[in-house]
């Protein structure tokens, strides 16, 4: 029974998981904004007369934070708070069968590729028109750009391609289309996403095409910097390095998850290269850009992960000295390859390893922000908070690395989505402090 009165046609987005999930809802919400709907993203108050959840399904705690916001709208549906509750995303792909049966009081789950049959559900058109436009759920100054959907590999213990499916890659007019369009926008950075940025053009151009997607994204007016994300150490384009370094609006910056530092464990994981073979990767890629940020990920508590594997991953984590480092606990997901195998590494064991390896990061990253004190960096400002304007230098994704943090006094002032050069004068594990340089 309803208690109040919805606001009719307005939809509330409640967008989970990663920067792939937040992509695909700044799609379906200008599509939305296209069929007259009113539009929100995570609405503080229900009064939204539709619902849709994107969800996650990546790891037990994406998933299960996915399930406890489907309950949660469901009870809002019940209070008469809302009108219709709708779920999509990698969760829905993934278990769409088990969700309906267990979840009748929702009125429609669809997947990952179902954006057209969404909309039609709600009564509302695909508007061709609209392809490559979004409403950035981000600050207007950088949006996160998806180059292609799926993933090819075949890594044991990930479930993306289940949800995902196979690689397909946007073609680079399109890219450049929405570049331009969000630079007209405002966005002055573009942060490339996709499962395997290195598979970009395989399936399209018969080839490994990231290095001229970036050359001409880089050519589009108004954009500044263009951040690599997601890019996978097997088979690396190594034209990508010349790009990186010659064009000055390519950060210093390469995101590339490892997940092990144990050539056996690499092996368990069906990850096609070594240690060996990543160590000398990580090489080139230093001697080709000497000044590039690196950040990886890795995985502890894989199946038979014994002592002495992590212990080689620990050596090695020292030697790489990455300059950002995370770290996930193993998740046993079914109908992947590892699924086979006993996840027999204790839950309070791979929080034990995770813990000594950030330990381990943090006196890193504390030495590596040592060194910059007394330089001077340029900065992008991504918003204001109590005493401090904060921003990121090229070497920085948001949400996820280091921040510089500049102390507001009455000779000080800096408007969010400005670059200012930044001289720095203090730091910590994880944070710069500077001083604006006038």
């Amino acid at each position: 029974m309803k208690t109040k009165t919805l606001k009719k046609n307005k939809v509330n987005v409640v967008t989970l998981g990663c920067s792939k999930n937040t992509f695909d809802s700044e799609v379906l919400m200008a599509q939305l904004k296209g069929n007259n709907f009113e539009v929100e993203h995570e609405a503080k108050q229900d009064d939204s007369e539709i619902v849709i959840i994107n969800t996650c399904g990546f790891i037990d705690g994406a998933k299960q934070e996915s399930i406890d916001t489907i309950l949660r709208y469901a009870e809002a549906k019940k209070d008469g708070d809302v009108d219709k509750v709708y779920v999509t995303g990698c969760l829905s792909q993934r278990y769409k069968d088990d969700l309906e049966k267990e979840m009748p009081e929702i009125d429609g789950f669809f997947g990952t590729r179902d954006l057209p049959r969404l909309l039609k559900t709600l009564k509302a058109d695909y508007k061709k028109e609209l392809v490559g436009e979004r409403l950035l759920t981000t600050p207007a100054h950088y949006a996160y750009f998806k180059i292609a959907e799926g993933c090819d590999r075949p890594c044991s213990f990930c479930a993306i391609p289940i949800m995902r499916g196979k690689h397909v890659s946007t073609p680079m007019e399109e890219l450049v289309d929405s570049a331009k369009k969000l630079a007209k926008n405002g966005a002055k950075e573009l942060i490339l996403i996709a499962q395997d940025l290195t598979y970009y053009g395989l399936d399209i151009y018969k080839k490994r095409n990231l290095a001229e997607l970036i050359e001409k994204l880089a050519a589009v007016d108004g954009i500044e910097w263009i951040r690599l994300h997601y890019a996978y150490p097997s088979g690396f384009p190594m034209d990508v390095l010349d790009v990186i370094r010659d064009y000055d609006n390519v950060c210093l910056y390469l995101d590339m998850p490892v997940q092990h530092g144990s050539t056996e464990m690499l092996k368990a994981m069906r990850r096609g290269i070594t240690r060996e073979k990543t160590t000398e990767l990580i090489n080139e890629i230093r001697k080709t850009v000497p000044s590039i940020g690196i950040r990886t990920s890795l995985i502890v508590g894989y199946p038979g992960e014994t002592q002495e594997h992590f212990q080689e991953m620990m050596d090695w984590v020292e030697e790489m000295r990455f300059d950002r480092l995370g770290v996930f606990q193993y998740s046993h997901e079914d109908d992947t390859h590892a699924f086979n195998f006993e996840d027999d590494v204790p839950a309070e064991v791979k929080v034990q390893r995770a813990e000594e390896i950030m330990e381990l990061q943090s006196g890193i990253s504390y030495d590596l922000n040592q060194a910059k004190i007394g330089q001077t960096l340029k900065v992008l400002f991504d918003r204001i908070e109590g005493d401090y304007f904060i921003g990121r230098t090229e070497f920085d994704s948001p949400d996820v690395d280091n921040e510089v943090l500049v102390l507001k006094d009455d000779d000080t002032y800096i408007s969010v989505g400005d670059f200012a050069m930044i001289k720095i004068h203090d730091a910590d594990h994880y944070d710069l402090y500077g001083t604006l340089v006038k």
